[in-house]
């Protein structure tokens, strides 16, 4: 008997084996095989498949997916005083692959956990920052790192100001969060996009939508 397999997992989650396995979506590809490797809190599945080619032939191939879930993330901005509302938090990941000191400086952001698109990003940017926003605008919904990880990120814009705030923000300090909260000029931000020193993808996303089609375009 195996944990998330025949029996629940510590998610409660059982027949993660199965995910993927009935997709007809692409008649190119046939899945033969999904194996579990891991499931300690999100899966790491190897998939083996048939995929043919341009060119007409068949060939097996394998590939690892890491299924975390899907997210949402959001741009607090003011525009009239052309400002953005940022965290910085600590990326272990980043850390051991070359970031100096771990810490990203970041838009709001988190997992749906069962929740919509819309309701969970709400609740991520009042846990982090403290602002409880009204409806967000929604901007573009993309794969993040879609060689590997099944994850698709919605993403949304809102503004803020002291009518929105209603709590200190900083995390859920029981899930181990201690986040910061930042206040920059949109110029500031878009400076260190420059310098490297924001250099988390979904910020400089955000930061880039809001600059070409945002509350910071050129009218």
């Amino acid at each position: 008997m195996t944990a998330g397999i025949d029996t629940p997992d510590r998610r409660g989650r059982t027949g993660l084996d199965r995910h993927g396995r009935d997709l007809t979506g692409n008649p190119q590809v046939r899945i033969t095989d999904v194996e579990v490797l891991s499931c300690d809190w999100y899966v790491l599945r190897k998939t083996t498949f048939d995929y043919r080619h341009s060119d007409g032939h068949w060939s097996r191939e394998q590939r690892e997916t890491y299924d975390r879930g899907d997210g949402a993330t959001i741009l607090l901005y003011d525009a009239d005083r052309r400002t953005v509302l940022l965290t910085r938090q600590f990326r272990l990941p980043a850390y051991v692959n070359g970031h100096p000191d771990g810490m990203l400086v970041e838009t709001a952001a988190g997992l749906l956990d069962g929740d919509g698109p819309e309701e969970a990003i709400r609740r991520e940017a009042a846990e982090e920052t403290g602002h409880t926003v009204g409806t967000p605008e929604p901007v573009f919904t993309v794969y993040m790192s879609p060689g590997s990880v099944t994850e698709r990120l919605h993403f949304f814009a809102a503004p803020y100001g002291p009518a929105t705030a209603t709590a200190e923000g900083g995390g859920v300090a029981a899930e181990g969060e201690d986040i910061a909260v930042l206040e920059l000029l949109f110029t500031e931000a878009l400076d260190l996009v420059r310098s490297g020193e924001i250099a988390d993808a979904k910020t400089v996303m955000l930061l880039q939508w809001a600059a070409l089609d945002g509350p910071f375009r050129h009218r």
